[in-house]
């Protein structure tokens, strides 16, 4: 079964959400048939490369808030964070174009490092003192060293503007088209979709009803026609 989360790494609730959504698999009696794959989904795609500024900043300019508002609400992120065990500075994060991140990650996915990048980025985003945005494309690949990636291929990566952009609008477009105007939105088997970050029981539930609905191969003409098994292949005696 195939799970994929579209996401965002500048996205709290993403971060809560794939713990939560860990939590439910790791105790799935299935989980290691489970296949996940991230797909990107930018919050805030018009936003220039350099274009960098505080959350709360942020919060109070797009959302309208007052600042005792957005206060508020990271706090209440950073409890929701630390009840399921992760990090969270609710004070001096900021925010900014998060394009590069989601190339990188489908870099990674070809290498099979995409889940060690994405809770890399995410840590270092929500927990560190140092900004993911700031810095230059230098703290992207040490992070991608990190993830486990060779430190020259993710450089060139950075450096080609056009390096897996295509894979990133193509994640952004399928979203759009299976109705997700919101991340974290979870897609099990094409089947069932979850939006946000649920609590684990509803993961856990999703993931049971869309194991247990899996649809068995129906053969087209089942027939003795000769093919190729394990023991060999049949040849037609003539």
């Amino acid at each position: 079964m195939r799970v994929e989360i579209w996401s965002d790494i500048a996205c709290p609730w993403c971060y809560v959400g794939k713990a939560r959504f860990e939590k439910a698999l790791a105790a799935f009696p299935h989980r290691d048939e489970v296949e996940v794959v991230h797909r990107s989904f930018e919050l805030d795609p018009g936003r220039a490369k350099g274009d960098v500024q505080p959350v709360i900043t942020m919060l109070t300019r797009k959302y309208g808030m007052s600042e005792a508002q957005a206060r508020a609400g990271e706090d209440n992120l950073g409890a929701q964070a630390a009840a399921e065990g992760l990090d969270y500075r609710t004070r001096g994060r900021d925010h900014g174009n998060t394009f590069d991140m989601h190339r990188l990650l489908h870099f990674a996915k070809e290498h099979g490092r995409q889940d060690e990048l994405i809770q890399i980025l995410y840590r270092a985003n929500f927990a560190e003192e140092r900004s993911v945005f700031t810095e230059g494309d230098e703290r992207l690949v040490e992070l991608a060293v990190e993830a486990g990636l060779d430190a020259e291929a993710a450089r060139t990566v950075l450096a080609d503007p056009a390096a897996y952009a295509g894979e990133v609008r193509a994640d952004e477009r399928e979203a759009a088209e299976l109705g997700a105007t919101g991340v974290p939105f979870f897609v099990l088997d094409r089947t069932y979709g979850v939006s946000g970050a649920q609590p684990a029981e509803v993961f856990t539930r999703a993931l049971t009803q869309a194991w247990g609905e899996r649809s068995p191969l129906k053969l087209v003409d089942p027939g003795d026609a000769e093919a190729c098994g394990p023991d060999g292949c049949a040849v037609p005696q003539s």
